[in-house]
């Protein structure tokens, strides 16, 4: 849905943050040429194992990250640890609307009958994540993962 260009864009513009824009098929190039010192994602939710279930591309940048010896963060509220999480691949993965993939503003850009997968979330494993930021701190991953839960604890009480 463009959330990138549309939205993050707009915010960081607002925070004064510098950034460029990309195409998510330049991430490997781009990341291979050395021009990205870090990688920094938010997260919808956190499992108690440092899984992170977020928007479709996420679980992409951390392989590439990965490859390329380039930390990868998630920044997100405590909020998103989910007590009720053990591991991300129990979390369920919502899959959107075809109408997502086949059309860009209601105008048709795929065939008709073409078949579509469009899952909306997917999850990153915890050893492809370097840290976790939050408002109550930063938590490395496995390392701190104790002290996450035990944090989201006290918060949730």
């Amino acid at each position: 849905m463009l959330q990138g260009a549309r939205l993050t864009a707009f915010e960081l513009l607002m925070d004064r943050i510098p950034f460029k824009l990309i195409t998510d098929n330049a991430v490997g190039f781009i990341m291979r040429k050395k021009l990205v010192d870090k990688v920094i994602v938010g997260a919808d939710r956190v499992a108690l194992n440092g899984d992170v279930i977020n928007k479709i591309g996420t679980y992409m940048l951390a392989v590439l990250a990965n490859r390329h010896g380039i930390p990868f963060y998630v920044a997100a509220p405590m909020s998103t640890v989910d007590l009720k999480l053990e591991r991300g691949d129990d979390a369920p993965i919502e899959f959107r609307s075809r109408e997502e993939v086949v059309t860009i503003c209601g105008c048709r850009i795929a065939p008709e009958g073409v078949d579509v997968l469009n899952p909306a979330f997917d999850v990153t494993p915890s050893e492809l994540v370097t840290a976790i930021i939050t408002e109550r701190g930063v938590f490395k991953v496995p390392d701190d993962l104790d002290r996450l839960k035990t944090a989201r604890l006290e918060e949730s009480v």
